[in-house]
């Protein structure tokens, strides 16, 4: 039951999402639009994606080097996309377990080091999206709190809160003894090895707070946003239709934020309806803004997932490989 419960949520949410974009345009209108997406700005918009997950890929390898120092970019781009690539079309999020398992040996990482560096990336992309959240609307003239029920503050606040655990991760440590302590009474293997476990992340997260790291984390996470911003951004202006293209910079955080919510593989529905909702926010129609949020979408999707899916075609999961980070 609990197993298929997320699952079938998941469903059900992206189907409502759908329904809620797709009853109120005119499919006819949707394909004209397509039709007449200008293939510069659209080629543009592809080469900015990439772009923006090379920093995200490097991004990666800083975090990875405490367990394999010689690990070098092309190392980790394949494994990055393939386990994108699996999300995008695979429930349960499941390329974020290929990414704590399925490439422990070829990247020459321990387990819980994929771990650790899952946990900073989540982190620190939710910071650079609340920061996105709290200063970009101000810019574009928009009133967040009429939009979302919170203002500007709000969102800084929560970037601040993220920041200071980003740079001071013991603070969360005394939560997470309670809870080892708890396992360890009912059973004490068990709690042992959560708590070993749990130290060796708290080490990593320590290492990686140090300020001459946490600056390069911060300024490639907050360089390949800006970049997925200028995807977004590209993406409206390959649509003659969308009239206030600025708007784009919303759908950014807005879009992203809500793949959080339980969705069918790839975000599909929850993405598309908040994108939506982003534009015709600005004074775009809702025809319009629905045609982009599938058109920017699938910029988003195919690219990543075509890559990551070439990877591991060609270099399938499981197949052994040297701990020594010489990777394909």
């Amino acid at each position: 039951m609990r197993r298929t419960s997320r699952p079938l949520l998941g469903l059900g949410l992206a189907g409502l999402f759908l329904w809620l974009i797709l009853r109120q345009v005119d499919s006819d209108e949707m394909l004209r639009i397509l039709g007449g997406a200008r293939p510069d700005w659209t080629a543009l918009a592809i080469a900015a994606f990439f772009c923006g997950y090379a920093c995200r890929i490097e991004r990666w390898r800083l975090l990875l080097c405490h367990d394999n120092p010689t690990l070098r970019w092309r190392h980790c781009a394949g494994p990055l996309l393939a386990s994108v690539a699996a999300n995008n079309v695979l429930p349960f999020r499941l390329g974020d377990l290929l990414r704590l398992f399925g490439f422990n040996a070829r990247l020459g990482i321990g387990t819980t080091t994929a771990f650790a560096s899952l946990f900073q990336e989540r982190l620190l992309d939710l910071l650079v999206l609340l920061i996105i959240l709290g200063v970009l609307p101000v810019a574009l003239g928009l009133d967040i709190s009429r939009l979302m029920g919170a203002g500007t503050a709000v969102f800084l606040a929560g970037a601040s809160l993220i920041l200071g655990l980003l740079l001071r991760p013991t603070a969360i440590h005394p939560p997470v003894k309670i809870f080892v302590s708890f396992v360890t009474r009912w059973h004490a293997s068990l709690g042992q090895r959560l708590d070993r476990e749990s130290a060796r992340v708290f080490t990593l997260l320590t290492q990686s707070a140090q300020p001459r790291l946490a600056l390069r984390l911060l300024m490639w996470s907050m360089l390949a946003w800006l970049i997925e911003g200028l995807v977004f951004y590209c993406c409206a202006l390959a649509l003659p239709a969308i009239t206030q293209p600025a708007a784009a910079w919303l759908a950014l955080p807005l879009g992203t934020l809500a793949t959080l919510l339980p969705s069918s593989p790839g975000y599909l529905g929850t993405f598309d309806y908040f994108t939506a909702w982003a534009l015709s926010s600005a004074g775009n129609t809702a025809t319009a803004s629905a045609t982009y949020a599938f058109f920017v979408h699938a910029i988003l999707w195919g690219p990543v997932t075509l890559a990551g899916g070439c990877y591991v075609i060609a270099r399938p999961v499981g197949v052994s490989a040297r701990r020594q980070g010489n990777a394909p």
